[in-house]
């Protein structure tokens, strides 16, 4: 059976469980984040929700979109894709002037719908994939709009979140009933934020929020993120400093290595975003260079048979000659990581269509020598690209590269 569909199946059930009880949970007085009251911020999270169209992801009993509705004067669409929890909503809060609940798949729902201008979920995003529910919680609002998501980091077993991106089986509990089979995605904060910034959000703040019982094992993840504005056409590069290098930092490489995420890149402690390189030390080829400054920088194994060079950029800058070998690495072992007592970390992989502003200039013209068609700005630099498989320069092919 498909993840989701175990996922379904859980609450189905549950919400059985609960409409057989005839139990209702109270409209609260206060959004609280986690399962516990009194831990963590409330609605002012969500910003000024007045008379603003908010969606509410897997609503469950409705009980938080009334409080919305009621207390903050939001217009609240509830989408819940269990009937029964549905039908917890509507058989309680159908009257209730300005909610909205929906039964269906929160991602189809969005494709069809108006932007919202806020989302949240309290616990319920987690049982989604979340390949599939940012792209569609990205298009469902508008640019600027707060998300809100409450998510589990450590069960009641002690379990702490996952480091890759992979659903793993938990439990609901419910009094003395059976426990009830779910596939979740319990991931660690900087995957989260990854996911986040790769889907056009920005995340904002992560807080850990902790049971109020000092005993008690279980964390709830608390995320702030936003949906960024629409990218523009192109995307912008920072120059490089103006203060002059010294002779030996003259030559230097960069590399490029494509994976199925798009082009890795890192953030130097400038702010600026670069490809791993760095200088060609004395006496080293320049795959050499290549081999060893993605070691050092990322932590990632590659070796010179597996390094392609391109071509040399030449530029000047106050009068001191540049010169960068843009290479391409076709395999390396290992995942990239911040290393210790380097100036460029947070290395993360960005795809080719949402390359991010601030890119460091000779990085820039190093993505445009090897993709011509990439929209990105920067000053030009003279291109001499290597016969492959050879290391020599074609001079008929030479040429300059800059901004169209």
């Amino acid at each position: 059976m498909p993840m989701e569909d175990i996922n379904t199946q859980a609450w189905t059930v549950y919400g059985q469980r609960q409409l057989a009880r005839a139990y209702t949970p109270p409209v609260p007085d206060q959004i609280f984040w986690a399962p516990w009251e009194g831990v963590g911020p409330g609605a002012e999270i969500l910003g000024d929700i007045t008379g603003r169209r908010v969606l509410d992801i897997g609503s469950g009993a409705g009980h938080h979109a009334v409080h919305l509705v009621q207390a903050h004067g939001a217009r609240v669409t509830g989408v819940e894709l269990s009937l029964t929890q549905h039908e917890r909503a509507i058989s309680s809060h159908a009257d209730v002037e300005g909610t909205d609940f929906v039964q269906g798949d929160v991602a189809e729902y969005l494709a069809g719908a108006e932007p919202f201008d806020a989302a949240y979920a309290i616990g319920t995003l987690g049982y989604i994939d979340p390949h599939r529910a940012l792209p569609a919680l990205r298009d469902g609002l508008r640019p600027g709009a707060p998300l809100i998501l409450s998510l589990l980091h450590t069960d009641l077993h002690g379990h702490g979140p996952s480091t890759e991106v992979a659903p793993r089986e938990q439990m609901i509990l419910v009094r003395d009933d059976p426990p009830l089979p779910t596939q979740m995605w319990v991931l660690a904060p900087h995957l989260w934020e990854d996911l986040l910034t790769e889907y056009g959000f920005r995340a904002e703040a992560i807080d850990l929020l902790h049971h109020p019982a000092e005993s008690a094992s279980v964390i709830q993840q608390l995320i702030r993120a936003r949906r960024l504005p629409d990218r523009r056409t192109r995307v912008s590069s920072r120059p490089r400093s103006t203060r002059p290098p010294v002779a030996h930092a003259a030559v230097g490489v960069g590399a490029i290595l494509l994976s199925e995420q798009g082009i890795l890149l890192g953030r130097h402690r400038r702010g600026t975003l670069e490809l791993p390189g760095g200088t060609v030390e004395a006496e080293e080829s320049f795959e050499a260079a290549v081999v060893r400054e993605l070691r050092e920088e990322t932590g990632l194994i590659t070796r010179p048979g597996d390094v392609r060079l391109l071509g040399t950029l030449v530029d000047h800058v106050d009068g001191v000659l540049r010169v960068t070998v843009g290479a391409l690495v076709h395999a390396w072992l290992g995942q990239p990581d911040t290393q210790p007592d380097e100036s460029v970390g947070d290395w993360a992989w960005h795809p080719l269509d949402q390359l991010p502003d601030g890119l460091f200039v000779c990085s820039a013209q190093i993505l445009t020598a090897w993709r011509p068609d990439l929209p990105i700005d920067h000053t030009p630099a003279h291109y001499n690209p290597f016969v492959p498989g050879h290391g020599e320069i074609r001079g008929d092919l030479a040429g300059s590269v800059g901004t169209e």
